[in-house]
Formats: structure tokens, sequence, C-alpha cells
């Protein structure tokens, strides 16, 4: 929006011209961002407290989390809130790629509003039955999947590189549907599965979306992408924007969910953020280095799927409690020690993950 002010204005005055910089926009969005979640983030706690819309907390988990009951909930509705108004002001509308990424962000958004709501407001422990929040999620992943399909008929767009492998790409196909449905989904899932502690979720998040930041603006770029062997994605660039209003507004609403968290996301941020990740890293054609830098959301999924399957198979749990962070809590070890171990962990698969952009 502020690009099309800051290009008519142009005319006139050439300093105006630097707004066409993606590097500068995607800083803007990033502080943008983050004024929204500092500024708003007071208000919207006082009245998540005033209506009681608190968290209801497991008897069966660790003791040291029942003194979390009633902290507000449904705080991610601000993260989303942020990120959409940042990537609608300094994002170029025009760009089909960031209308995607800002739709399905919504969608899964939703998702997770009408399953808080139901928990939290209307005192449904169920929430929304597991089978609808499949399907909805399902629904806004296959159709994104589709439209990418078909709509961007080019080749490099279906497919699939593998790091340390310049010279090899696999054409899927239609199975590019299939991969970029599980992405998206399988994304979605596993943030909603780490965000357990106060601020596990959200700095993962926050590094992951950065570093998929500089990755859209590298294969949005002809030279770099040629320099450093990775596919051109004409156009993908623009997700930067996107991705610097995902870590703006996730710094912002860790300053009131770091331990002791004031506020939780609740599932309407965790699906969101997740199904956008997954979404900029179909777009961007690197699936596989998403899947590297985003280890703790991968550890977090297969410890869930390990416990239940050992458990239907063999009648006995691999882990103290899954997901797998629990488990160390239950081992003994302090909730901020769990949390920052978690975090030091994300930071050397990040920077891994980049590192495989030279290595080719």
């Amino acid at each position: 929006m502020l690009l099309i002010l800051a290009e008519y204005l142009g005319q006139y005055q050439k300093a105006f011209l630097v707004f066409q910089y993606l590097t500068l926009r995607g800083i803007l969005a990033a502080g943008t961002a983050l004024a929204i979640s500092l500024l708003v983030g007071p208000v919207m706690i006082r009245r998540l407290n005033y209506y009681q819309v608190g968290q209801a907390v497991r008897d069966d988990g660790p003791k040291s989390h029942l003194s979390k009951s009633g902290t507000p909930t449904m705080g991610g509705a601000l993260i989303l809130v942020a990120i959409a108004i940042a990537s609608l002001l300094w994002g170029d509308l025009g760009n089909a790629y960031l209308w995607i990424a800002i739709l399905v962000t919504a969608v899964f958004g939703a998702v997770g509003w009408v399953d808080d709501y139901r928990k939290v407001v209307e005192r449904d422990s169920r929430g929304l039955p597991a089978r609808w929040k499949y399907l909805w999620q399902s629904v806004a992943g296959l159709g994104a999947a589709l439209y990418l399909y078909f709509a961007f008929d080019t080749p490099v767009t279906t497919q699939l590189f593998i790091p340390f492998f310049k010279d090899f790409a696999w054409s899927m196909g239609p199975l590019f549907v299939l991969l970029a449905y599980f992405v998206i989904v399988g994304a979605s899932n596993a943030v909603n599965l780490t965000d357990g502690l106060d601020g596990l979720a959200i700095l993962p998040t926050v590094m992951v979306g950065t570093a998929l930041g500089i990755i859209a603006y590298l294969t949005g770029h002809v030279d770099f992408s040629r320099y450093l062997h990775i596919p051109y994605v004409a156009g993908s660039g623009e997700l930067a924007v996107f991705c610097g209003a995902i870590a703006g507004a996730g710094l912002g609403f860790l300053w009131f969910n770091t331990y002791p968290a004031q506020v939780f996301m609740g599932d309407v941020g965790a699906l969101a953020l997740g199904a956008a990740l997954g979404t900029v890293a179909v777009i961007t054609r690197h699936e596989i280095v998403f899947f590297i830098m985003g280890g703790i959301f991968v550890l977090e999924t297969v410890s869930v799927i390990l416990q239940v399957a050992s458990f239907k198979l063999t009648g006995r749990r691999i882990f103290r409690m899954a997901p797998i962070h629990h488990h160390f809590e239950l081992k003994g070890w302090p909730e901020p020690r769990v949390i920052v171990r978690f975090w030091i962990i994300t930071v050397m698969l990040v920077l891994f993950g980049l590192a495989t952009l030279k290595l080719r």
C-alpha cells in the first residue's frame, strides 16, 4: 500500500524511490509489526483478563504448569493482525505470492480461533473436533497447493531441490500438490505441538521465519540465485516482507510470552504461523532446508507419533510425556532450561540450513 504511494511520490521526489528496495521494506515490515505488537499487547491482555479468556491446564502434566491456569490465551490473534497490517502496508499488493501467504495464514488462523473460542469461551473442553479441524486445514492446504500448481506454470515451481546437490532437480509434476499439502498442514500442526512452554514456539518461529525471508530474497533475485545455484522463483522475493512481518510480530509477542508468560498464543497463532512458514518454504522451493531449520518442530511431532504408536502397539510409552518438552520437564529440568536449550538448538539448525545455500 505504502509502496504505491512511494512510487507515486517518487515522480516528484527521487528520495521516495528508496522504498522500492526489498531489504528496506522487509526491515520496515518487521519494525511495524513489532510496534503494533508492543503497543496493542498490554491492551489485549487486559481485555482477555477482563473477559476471563484463560488457558485450561491438564492435571496429568508437570505440576509446575498448574500455576499457569487462567493465563490469557488467544494472543496469537495479535500476531496475525500485526503480520497482516505490516505485510499490506509494505508489500507489493500486485504480488500473488504475498496474497497466497497472507490468505493461507488467515484461514489457518480462523480454524485455530474457532478451536480456542470453543475451549475458553464456550468452556467446551473438546474445542473444535479433530476431524473438523483437520478437514478445514486440509481444505486450506490443498487449495493453496492446487493454486500454486496450476497458476504458476513454470518448471522450477514444481521441482524438488536437494541441498548439497546443485545440479539435481526432480520434476514432481502432480506430486508437487501432495508435497505442498503435507508441508503446509504438517508445519501448522508441528508448531502447534511445540507451543507448550512459555516462548518455546514463538522464538524458533521468528528465527526460521527470518531465515526463510533471506531465502525468499535470494530466490527472487536472478543474480543471487544463479550465483548460489538455487532455484530462481520470479516474484518470491516479496515474501521477504511477509517474513519480516512474522519476525517483528513474533518478537513483539515474545515480550509478553516470555517466562513467566502473561499471555499464550493459542491455536489461533500456532496453527497460522506454522502454515505461514510452510507456505513460504513451498513457494521458495526450499522444503528440505525448512525441514532442517525447523528441526525442533520436527522433533516435537516425531515424539508424539512415536509415543502414540508405541502405546498402541506395545502398551508402553517411550517418553514420560509427549510432546518431548514435557518429557524433559518430568525428568527434572526447570522450564526455562528446556526453553533456552531448545532455542539454542534452533539457532544452530537455522545456521546450518543457511549454510546449505552455499555448500552446493
